[in-house]
């Protein structure tokens, strides 16, 4: 596929993320306190589908394991502010077997084409290594937001989703700088400025 059709998903993808960071920060701040505003979920869910496709065609095991990770939290914060039913029949269906789609495409001859994911002309080692790690970092918010929302029985976007998102983002961002990837570096580079402001208005 070519190159500018790649990158094209990968920047609709970073700019849907992007703007549900904005729509998320805005609805704060016209607040003054730190919420989750309504479509910030169905916004990052569309959008990690988007990423996901980005992954798969740019070879990048990183950001695949990043948005796998999070596809079904996003989901389950959907379900959490009750507008999962909301959602045409269809779209539920092919969102939640998605993932076994892609698995099941994923197989080629019986087995899964590492040898593209792994490729180290594609990336090295130090590289694969770093990108694993920080997206599992900026996934973890994830699993903590998750898990402090199961609790409370309510979406939320505690103080600590937001300590973890700038870790994470500030790693992912020197990712993409070593690895030359202008969506990464675009999408991140926004996302510190509103995670740091987010973590202001919390201390506020």
């Amino acid at each position: 596929m070519n190159s500018w059709i790649v990158y094209s998903i990968g920047f609709v993808a970073q700019l849907l993320f992007s703007a549900r960071t904005l729509y998320q920060w805005l609805s704060s701040e016209k607040k003054k306190t730190v919420v989750a505003p309504r479509y910030f979920w169905q916004i990052s869910l569309f959008a990690s589908f988007l990423l996901f496709a980005y992954g798969y065609l740019r070879n990048d095991f990183a950001i695949m394991l990043g948005q796998s990770l999070t596809y079904f939290i996003y989901i389950r914060n959907i379900q959490l502010e009750k507008q999962w039913h909301k959602f045409p029949l269809f779209a539920r269906i092919f969102l939640l077997v998605f993932p076994l789609l892609v698995g099941l495409f994923y197989f080629n001859n019986n087995r899964i084409d590492t040898y593209y994911l792994f490729n180290k002309e594609e990336i090295s080692t130090f590289l694969l290594i770093l990108g694993v790690l920080s997206q599992l970092l900026f996934v973890s918010r994830f699993i903590y937001q998750w898990i402090y929302s199961e609790r409370r029985k309510l979406s939320s976007l505690p103080k600590g989703f937001w300590v973890i998102s700038l870790a994470g983002a500030s790693l992912i961002l020197l990712y993409g700088i070593l690895r030359k990837d202008p969506v990464l570096i675009a999408g991140h580079s926004f996302g510190l400025f509103v995670y740091l402001r987010n973590l202001i208005l919390l201390k506020k």
